[in-house]
């Protein structure tokens, strides 16, 4: 059987492999900084393979960077051997029953750069919008300290050691000679680790302001690429002037960039059709498609080809030309054709200029998304304010957060309406309100993933005054009240809505570091080392770092159950089962066996004897050929 590597990919070594894969001649060999040989990439082979013009040295060139960028690339693709372990009494059932652990929605506590790791195998490609509201390096917010003062192995060591207060964000000062520097270094490699989650038509949307907009701008550019740049929404935030500033700023911004500009159209959705939208359809001649509107029967001359240029003949005589430099949009057959099947509307007496008619039920089941988002639409600052006052029953557990009814209008354009959402500055979960809250509207399936660090609250603040001494304590509590409003709202129609969460928590290894590192342990200590785990971690714990090493969706269905008296747990109907307990004899294999699931998993020492473990093989030789063994 094999054994779990039970850490993130190392993305460097992976990049390595591709390039070797296309580029075999390019591998060579050289000796590092500690004098090993070690496999490299000769740059100058590979440029000769790529015949193209390579830029080397200080030569002038159209780039982007600042200080600290390439250890920003080396942050993103450095492993950790980290875990997610599951916190059910925190959680809460899709019928929002709290303890509950059937969801599928996530709420992960954590620093969002080790989640997005932990993320990579199980989620490459499954997440169609992601939704993020970093802070805005305004010099009074916080950034995460991703502290590159230190190497990157001893980064890596003390990642996830947090400060007194229980977090590692640090107020970033604009008098901090690395203000944008310590920014674009946290913002980074969250955003390069983003983009491999996202589906081939997935989209992103960034919250930002004036501060670091030109410099979001570049970085997607950079990450996603520049054709993969959609816009940027401009988000009237207050509709009040503020007379004490230079000038008023009422308005916000939203970047959007795509996965694949090919699938822009799947990746962006339209908005809902309003009421001035659908009064331009009318029916006056009692067509039974139904209603419609006309639009121009002509098309720019320069792009006609000869079979376009003709004259008309009416139904009742008339002749029609086209205008000058304009031809028909229709060829002569097609056009008759069109007549013929009344889809050409020459006014209501039958003497007015040919128009096509455009069908309500034949058109683009609504608009193409504007830029400019009114606050009357998608609510404003003091709104979403408003609205978690209420939530909270009058406390203002936060100061900025989203209005519900923007994010649901980003959902809308981004999500389908089975889409996986993911938001790795979770705040106040405002993307999980906003995803019931579509939901609930539309009877859509989709699902999110919030992250979220364990943030302290203010001890002057309202919120730690009435009990919440940490920002995520706010987000579920947050997600709970808004679950049940909206089923008490409408609860013939929420009755399958899933308002529930399943709590994770991201922390160090189920492994001790003796799996990782043997050769740095001497071999008398062995004895004391038989297993590999450490002491504190549960069955559950495991199970979810080998969901997570199998690339098992961390929602996936979980049922538990007992054979021969040992803890057996079914994932997603027989995919994976696992087993951690000891002294597992014959009668729980062969049972294990005989579900035929696609991998089994179990700790290397929990076979109850030599005998069991001569066997273990053969049983599933017998039973299940083809289920994949593996262990911790």
């Amino acid at each position: 059987m094999d054994k779990l590597k039970m850490q993130t990919p190392n993305r460097a070594d992976e990049n390595f492999k591709k390039l070797a894969a296309l580029f075999p001649n390019a591998v060579t060999e050289t000796v590092d900084e500690n004098g090993v040989v070690v496999r490299a990439i000769d740059k100058d082979v590979l440029m000769q393979e790529i015949n193209t013009t390579v830029v080397d040295g200080k030569e002038e060139r159209y780039q982007f960077t600042w200080p600290d960028k390439k250890k920003s690339v080396l942050l993103a693709n450095a492993p950790i051997a980290k875990t997610l372990r599951p916190c059910p009494a925190e959680s809460m059932g899709k019928d929002g029953t709290p303890g509950g652990f059937d969801s599928e929605n996530l709420y992960i506590e954590g620093d969002n750069l080790e989640v997005l790791k932990l993320l990579q195998e199980t989620y490459l490609g499954k997440i169609k919008m992601i939704y993020i509201d970093p802070p805005y390096n305004t010099g009074n917010d916080f950034v995460y300290e991703d502290d590159f003062a230190q190497s990157t192995e001893e980064y890596l060591a003390n990642s996830g050691q947090y400060d007194e207060e229980g977090n590692r964000l640090v107020k970033n000062m604009d008098t901090n000679g690395r203000f944008h520097t310590d920014w674009l270094n946290m913002i980074y490699p969250r955003l390069k680790l983003a983009k491999d989650l996202l589906s081939d038509d997935g989209v992103i949307f960034i919250s930002i302001d004036d501060n670091e907009l030109p410099n979001i701008v570049k970085i997607g550019k950079e990450i996603f690429g520049d054709e993969n740049f959609v816009s940027v929404f401009i988000w009237e935030k207050r509709k009040t002037r503020e007379n004490r500033k230079i000038v008023s700023v009422r308005h916000d911004y939203i970047v959007c960039f795509v996965k694949d500009c090919n699938q822009r159209l799947a990746a962006i959705g339209l908005e809902e059709m309003n009421e001035e939208a659908t009064e331009r359809y009318k029916n006056p001649d009692n067509d039974p498609r139904g209603p419609w509107t006309s639009v121009p029967a002509i098309a720019q001359g320069g792009h006609g080809t000869k079979s376009q240029f003709y004259t008309l003949i009416a139904p009742n005589g008339n002749r029609h030309d086209p205008p000058s430099g304009s031809c028909w949009r229709y060829t002569l057959p097609k056009m008759q054709e069109a007549i013929a099947d009344n889809r050409i509307w020459f006014g209501s007496d039958g003497n007015g200029v040919p128009r096509i008619k455009k069908f309500l039920t034949e058109g683009k089941q609504g608009l193409t998304p504007e830029t400019i988002l009114f606050a009357d639409k998608v609510g404003s600052n003091d709104s979403a304010k408003r609205e978690l006052v209420a939530l909270f029953d009058g406390v203002a557990v936060f100061e900025t957060p989203k209005p519900v009814a923007l994010i649901d209008h980003l959902i809308k354009l981004g999500a389908g309406k089975d889409g996986v959402v993911c938001d790795f500055f979770g705040g106040t979960s405002t993307t999980a309100h906003a995803v019931m809250s579509a939901n609930a509207k539309d009877d859509g399936k989709r699902k999110y993933i919030l992250v979220q660090l364990a943030e302290s609250t203010e001890e002057d603040s309202e919120a730690y005054k009435v009990g919440y001494k940490n920002i995520c304590e706010i987000g579920k509590e947050r997600i709970r009240r808004a679950g049940a409003k909206i089923k008490e709202e409408n609860p013939l129609g929420t009755m399958n809505l899933d308002v529930g969460f399943r709590v994770l928590k991201c922390d160090t290894t189920n492994m001790k570091n003796v799996y990782y590192h043997p050769d740095e342990y001497d071999a008398n200590m062995f004895d004391m080392l038989e297993d590999n785990i450490k002491e504190d971690r549960t069955p559950e714990d495991l199970l979810f770092q080998v969901m997570l090493d199998l690339g098992v969706l961390l929602s996936s269905k979980i049922e538990q159950t007992e054979i021969a008296g040992k803890k057996v747990f079914n994932v997603a109907d027989n995919f994976l089962i696992a087993c951690f307990d000891a002294n597992v004899t014959e009668e729980t294999i062969t049972a294990i066996a005989k579900q035929k699931p696609y991998y089994f998993v179990m700790r290397d020492s929990s076979l109850a004897n030599d005998s069991v473990a001569a066997n273990f093989d053969q049983i599933f030789a017998t039973y299940s050929p083809d289920t994949v063994r593996k262990v911790l």
